[in-house]
């Protein structure tokens, strides 16, 4: 039996729409933005910020937290880190418990608070990318 492909962000707000009888320049007038945009919403081309979700749940008569989580939908791992998949969790421990790495890049409490709060964001696939990632971050502070 194959299994139904859940229904994205973009398909939800053009069938909304649709439902209403709203052409994507109503809905772009009401939530105060371009034809184009609504269109790249509805393509899943975009990603719209809160005050443009807020507006189109408004709009289309929607549930804002159903959009919220159909326009970010790692934000439900976020909130239940006990389903996050096990490569995750793997690499994140594989990470943590390797304390010859981390004395050797000298990674301070925070950071790890930091790197701890980067593993629930998604799907790391080897502890070692923790480093460039802390790399990054290290960087873009020091400037």
């Amino acid at each position: 039996m194959r299994r139904r492909k859940e229904r994205n962000f973009g398909q939800v707000i053009r069938e909304r729409r649709r439902e209403l009888n709203l052409t994507q320049q109503e809905v772009a007038r009401r939530i105060k933005t371009s034809t184009a945009y609504v269109g790249h919403l509805e393509a899943s081309k975009r990603h719209p910020s809160d005050r443009i979700l807020s507006r189109l749940a408004e709009v289309l008569g929607s549930d804002r937290r159903e959009l919220f989580f159909l326009a970010n939908p790692r934000a439900l791992e976020m909130l239940r880190p006990e389903m996050a998949g096990v490569a995750k969790t793997s690499a994140w421990e594989g990470f943590r418990k390797d304390e010859r790495l981390r004395r050797q890049h000298n990674i301070t409490a925070d950071e790890m608070e930091l790197l701890a709060r980067v593993a629930l964001m998604g799907e790391i696939s080897a502890a070692r990318d923790f480093i460039h990632i802390l790399n990054t971050v290290r960087y873009v502070l020091s400037r």
